[in-house]
């Protein structure tokens, strides 16, 4: 009985996804054709996967200056989507004549923005959104990067995109993602099942990543956060939020999406993985002149 009521709960949950999809594709489509008179994105939120971001967004979507896409948080252009055209992105966003309006309403300018996960950890999106939007700002939000990769892990195992034990997974990882950034780099098209969902050390390896946004727009545009720093006292991070995007300090209510609920991990494998994430630890501290707020091997008095 139970195990009938589960099938019947995931078929209703795929009907769902189906019907969201469908509502996309016939969105999308019917606004190309006022593409021209669309706005581009203000700021993205590039990630981190697991850390927050969606939260992040569903705060910023209830603030009267802020414009998201219509039927999600983010388009994923700058990643999955590059072989689609400008237009195509376009199309996700407001007419500028809305965004004025909305912005006489509210009483100051509008940001339109986007959050896409993806987009920090791809290798070659920093390049692409420099070259299609080089004003943009980029919000990203960092989170304990063992915590990170264990809520992944299970994020990807109930998903159904991953089969195999924890510390098998990350023993495979490099033969996983062997090759993957050049070929993500070569071709705009091009996308790796591994890349995206197999990621569990890689994507925590911050700084690496963080730089090569700020070596494209510069320091003053990218505004990096701390999950723990956003969920234990937002009102802090969301003011400074909403002072790097240039909008009015308003009161924003967070609340917590797509929580994990996974098991603790076991504690031999949390000691493993601290002494991985040493060096790219103390790698980030440095870039971002600050301690971290999460227990690091990697830490300097």
């Amino acid at each position: 009985m139970s195990g009938r009521s589960g099938m019947h709960g995931t078929s209703k949950k795929r009907s769902r996804r189906a019907l969201w999809r469908w509502s996309v594709v016939a969105g999308t489509a019917a606004s190309r054709l006022t593409a021209g008179r669309r706005a581009l994105p203000d700021f993205l939120i590039v990630g981190g996967q697991r850390c927050g971001t969606t939260s992040l967004a569903r705060a910023l979507k209830d603030h009267p200056q802020v414009e998201f896409p219509r039927l999600a948080k983010g388009v994923h252009y700058f990643d999955t989507g590059f072989d689609h055209s400008l237009g195509w992105y376009r199309a996700h966003f407001p007419t500028r004549t809305a965004v004025q309006r909305d912005g006489r309403r509210a009483g100051g300018l509008v940001r339109v923005g986007e959050a896409s996960p993806y987009y920090l950890f791809h290798p070659d999106a920093a390049r692409r959104v420099h070259a299609t939007l080089p004003d943009a700002r980029v919000v990203a939000l960092l989170r304990d990067p063992v915590k990170r990769a264990w809520s992944q892990y299970h994020h990807e195992h109930t998903r159904g995109f991953e089969d195999l034990p924890f510390t098998e997974a990350i023993a495979r990882e490099p033969e996983r993602l062997a090759g993957v950034d050049e070929l993500l780099c070569a071709e705009p098209s091009a996308q790796s099942p591994d890349h995206q969902h197999h990621s569990y050390l890689a994507r925590g390896r911050y700084a690496e990543q963080l730089r090569r946004y700020i070596e494209l727009l510069g320091r003053e545009r990218v505004l990096v956060c701390f999950s723990e720093e956003l969920f234990s006292d937002p009102e802090p991070v969301l003011e400074q939020v909403q002072h790097f995007l240039g909008i009015r300090v308003l009161p924003l209510a967070l609340s917590r999406e797509n929580p994990s609920d996974s098991a603790p991990l076991p504690e031999a494998v949390a000691a493993e993985l601290r002494r991985h994430f040493a060096e790219p630890d103390a790698e980030l501290a440095e870039l971002l002149g600050r301690p971290l707020p999460w227990p690091s091997a990697g830490a300097r008095p």
